[in-house]
């Protein structure tokens, strides 16, 4: 068998294994053996380029960056639903209907109404050509390169298909999987995602498709577009599981208006027993035939129409207010009102965000408070009970003090939040940023959990960052909870953490709006602490992506005497407050601006952009006439790789990179 057929033949039988798995629930082969003929497909197509397949399955891991999403016409116009929350509307729905077609109807599809974001899928000879957003309705984003990471979505078709045709559906994010990804984010000292919906729609627009492949997102199909085989809409979505699509199993055919509703009833006590969210369900007209003869209003399909579900909403008595402080010292204001039970579980608080809902809401203590869940995650408070009010004069001030510390808050321009400018004297900012500071993505510091530092904290062992760095083993040996091996295991790995770049350290120090990226992006640029710390407003502004609220921050931070006296207290520590220039080598990368893209078996991502940085390179995501070079890896960005030639850009393997930053 040659090359070309070896991968042709990897390629299908990948394409049928994954459609079995996510699809079918079907394991045909194990994890292991999946894992090693898409590691063998990787080589050979790394080997072959010549035989490269824009649907190949090594694209599930993403690795493109899109910049600007095209738009594109709809070849078939996306229409919004009506929607009706009363069970009488459906029936004044089912008269104009059968008035329109001079006949009774009686069979109907009924369908769960997917709470995500809605795609356009067009196919042609049996693979996926292009993904387009709803956008408008008549013209979307084309989003192909995300869509092609979602891994129930087929590449290729099985069975027999039509020549061309669009499918739609509705991408999703599992409640499981949406309360995985914010944990991830709170570890990281990132700001959650407020609802899977918002989720999934702010992810089908990232710009790098490999961070949508690590988001989970899925994909159930409801509707065939230009393709008129099948008499029943309902026969149609069965056929589309033939070709690979996931449709999912808990719709039903129905052949009165009665059925209808216990359908309704049904889910509208069972919907919280899902693995995601729904808003409603949608009834369809099942006859392709009568749905062509209904055709379309300005803006919906005559034959179908959206049941919403009430959000769940119950009134509660506000019992009062209180006021936490976060790491930066944001404060935010949190109601506690009652216990209820609500979408099956108990609530007694909920965020109120800011002071400026408080005033919107006149809000008072005792008043009786709606509360809803609905598609969030998070109960908020939508509404007061006029009729049960709370007296005039237990209207809730914002605080003007910290909860905390009592320093005088300040509200800074543009933003909704108050803050407490004590960081260095205020309990629960210093425990928070030193939550920060040893957490997996910044030192790293193993054993160190955050109710260790709390502990740590209030047992005067630690009350800055710096003081990590000066406990000693008798101290921590004798307190409780924590055995003589504990002791030495977070000692070994604070010792540990002093190898950490400058980078790390950088973000590590929690100066606000200062993120990783940022983070590498100034230490590749000043390459010291002294240098950042002398920069101008002018020397900040010219670093790429770095913008005047960033420069601000930078500036409030680096102005504090007890933040220089703890950085100066780290440094002698030994923690890297610079780029080892004798490390850099020869500095053969020194100002060459260096993509990097793919998969590498050798080093992590992360290690390469480190490599880079300490040898004097400057990191970007984009491929334009200033890229010096490309370090490539297995499953290259096909554009990366496009304008790289035509730029004659050299793309080097990690490989090469070891030898060329290790050559002396």
């Amino acid at each position: 068998m040659n090359p070309e057929e070896k991968i042709k033949n990897l390629r299908n039988k990948l394409h049928i294994y994954n459609n079995s798995y996510y699809n079918r629930d079907e394991s045909l082969i194990s994890d292991f053996e999946f894992d090693s003929l898409m590691k063998k497909l990787e080589e050979l197509e790394k080997k072959y380029p010549q035989f490269d397949d824009k649907n190949s399955p090594t694209v599930r891991v993403g690795g493109g960056v899109t910049k600007q999403f095209q738009s594109f016409n709809h070849n078939y116009p996306m229409y919004s639903l009506a929607n009706t929350y009363s069970k009488g509307e459906i029936k004044e729905w089912i008269k104009r209907i059968e008035k329109r077609c001079g006949h009774n109807i009686d069979d109907f599809n009924c369908e769960l109404k997917f709470d995500g974001a809605s795609i356009n899928l067009c196919y042609e000879n049996g693979k996926l050509k292009r993904a387009l957003t709803r956008g408008d309705g008549t013209r979307g984003d084309d989003v192909t390169s995300n869509i092609k990471t979602i891994k129930n979505v087929p590449l290729i078709l099985s069975g027999k298909h039509p020549e061309k045709f669009e499918i739609r559906g509705e991408v999703i994010l599992t409640i499981d999987d949406f309360n995985f990804l914010n944990k991830k984010r709170k570890e990281e000292g990132i700001m959650p995602f407020r609802n899977p919906r918002n989720t999934v729609s702010g992810s089908l627009k990232l710009q790098d498709s490999r961070e949508v492949a690590s988001r989970k997102l899925k994909c159930f199909f409801y509707s065939v577009v230009g393709e008129n085989s099948c008499l029943y809409h309902s026969e149609l979505l069965e056929k589309s599981k033939q070709w690979g699509f996931f449709i999912p199993q808990n719709m039903k055919r129905v052949n009165s208006i009665n059925e209808i509703f216990d359908f309704i009833d049904f889910w509208e006590k069972k919907k919280s027993e899902l693995p995601y969210d729904i808003d409603g369900i949608v009834i369809k007209v099942n006859s392709m035939k009568v749905q062509n003869n209904l055709g379309f209003t300005a803006k919906a399909p005559r034959w179908a129409i959206s049941y919403k579900y009430k959000a769940e909403r119950q009134s509660t008595r506000l019992v009062s207010v209180a006021y936490q402080v976060g790491r930066t010292g944001a404060v935010t204001p949190v109601a506690n009102f009652t216990p209820i039970n609500l979408s099956g579980s108990i609530v007694k608080r909920a965020s109120l965000h800011n002071s400026d809902q408080i005033e919107k809401l006149g809000l008072r203590t005792g008043d009786f408070v709606y509360v809803e869940k609905g598609g969030e995650i998070i109960p908020k408070i939508v509404g007061i009970d006029e009729l049960r009010r709370g007296s005039q004069k237990n209207l809730v001030k914002f605080v003007e003090n910290c909860p905390d510390c009592g320093s005088k808050l300040q509200k800074i321009k543009g933003e909704a939040q108050h803050y407490c400018k004590n960081e260095n004297n205020c309990k629960t900012q210093i425990i928070g940023k030193i939550q920060h500071f040893v957490s997996r993505k910044a030192m790293n510091i193993e054993s160190f959990g955050s109710e260790r530092v709390a502990m740590l904290y209030n047992e005067g062992l630690i009350t800055n960052i710096a003081d990590i760095y000066r406990m000693e083993f008798e101290n921590l040996a004798s307190l409780d909870g924590m055995a003589k091996k504990s002791a030495l295991n977070l000692l070994e790995s604070i010792q540990q953490s002093k190898k950490q770049p400058f980078q790390k350290v950088l973000f590590s120090l929690g100066i606000r709006h200062v993120g990783e990226t940022v983070a590498l992006k100034l230490a590749n640029h000043f390459r010291s602490i002294e240098n950042l710390v002398n920069s101008t407003n002018d020397d900040l502004i010219s670093v790429e992506e770095i913008g005047e609220k960033i420069v601000n921050s930078i500036r409030v931070y680096f102005s504090n005497s007890e933040n220089l006296s703890i950085i100066d207290k780290l440094s002698k520590e030994g923690l890297n407050f610079k780029i080892d220039e004798d490390k850099s080598g020869s500095n053969i990368l020194r100002d060459k601006i260096i993509v990097i893209s793919g998969t590498f078996e050798i080093l992590s991502r992360e290690t390469i952009k480190q490599l880079v940085v300490e040898n004097g390179g400057k990191l970007s995501s984009v491929v334009n006439s200033k890229t010096k070079i490309i370090i490539g890896g297995q499953s290259i960005g096909p554009s990366k790789k496009r304008k790289a030639e035509l730029l004659s850009i050299p793309i080097i393997s990690e490989n090469d990179f070891l030898e060329m930053i290790n050559a002396k």
